[in-house]
């Protein structure tokens, strides 16, 4: 239990130092957004293996290597988006593009899905089954809403041409909801597994975001509003 603690306190502590680099890095004048962003990424995703590693927490790197096999196939909804739905945009920002893409989102979604997943576990451990999911579902609704409603000032991406609440898409926030606890699940079932068997979970709850965000715009812009 101490080790448990221990550990638990230095994630806490991993992710308080990332996001004071944030904001000592985001306002850096002179620095294509793009490219402080990619910076931000890339550090993370070297930062959380290589501590986990050094202080010997082997579940660190088995959450990270799920969230970053995940992180690099969330392009193709987040293209699919952008490109056939036209409702998500990424301007430009001084970073290369994967199709309608900024690269750097390739690595950008393991921090949340790192967060929510590394939470989740935590609390099914020490509660229910039960209670994790509720953990994932309350984290995503936190994180993912927080992102969309601030992440349009950098600027990186944000939604156009359908039913906003404020700077944030309503279609997309049960879909976000979904993915949280998809990726709690999908990890738990996989925990330990080589990375074949996590990047085939990894793809199925890719593609359950996906169909769940085309099912929320249709029911919501095409069906209700």
């Amino acid at each position: 239990m101490k080790k448990l603690l221990r550990e638990e306190s230095e994630v806490l502590l991993l992710h308080l130092f990332f996001a004071l680099l944030c904001a000592a890095v985001l306002p850096v004048p002179g620095v294509a957004m793009g490219v402080k962003l990619f910076i931000l990424v890339a550090a993370y995703n070297i930062a959380v293996p290589l501590a986990g590693t050094l202080r010997g927490h082997a579940s660190w790197r088995d959450v990270w290597l799920f969230a970053l096999i995940l992180s690099l196939f969330q392009v193709v909804p987040d293209w699919f988006l952008s490109d056939v739905l036209g409702v998500l945009v990424f301007p430009e920002d001084g970073f290369p593009k994967i199709g309608t893409v900024s690269g750097y989102m390739a690595g950008l979604w393991a921090i949340p899905v790192f967060i929510i997943v590394y939470a989740g576990t935590r609390v099914r451990e020490r509660r229910s089954p039960g209670a994790g999911y509720l953990a994932a579902a309350i984290l995503s609704l936190a994180i993912f809403g927080a992102s969309e409603a601030t992440v349009w000032m950098l600027p990186s991406w944000y939604a156009r041409g359908v039913l906003m609440a404020g700077p944030v898409a309503v279609y997309i926030i049960i879909p976000e909801v979904i993915l949280g606890i998809a990726c709690l699940h999908a990890y738990v079932t996989t925990r330990g597994a080589g990375i074949p068997v996590k990047a085939f979970a990894a793809f199925i709850v890719m593609q359950l975001y996906l169909g769940s965000a085309a099912f929320f715009y249709f029911l919501i812009e095409r069906v209700i509003r």
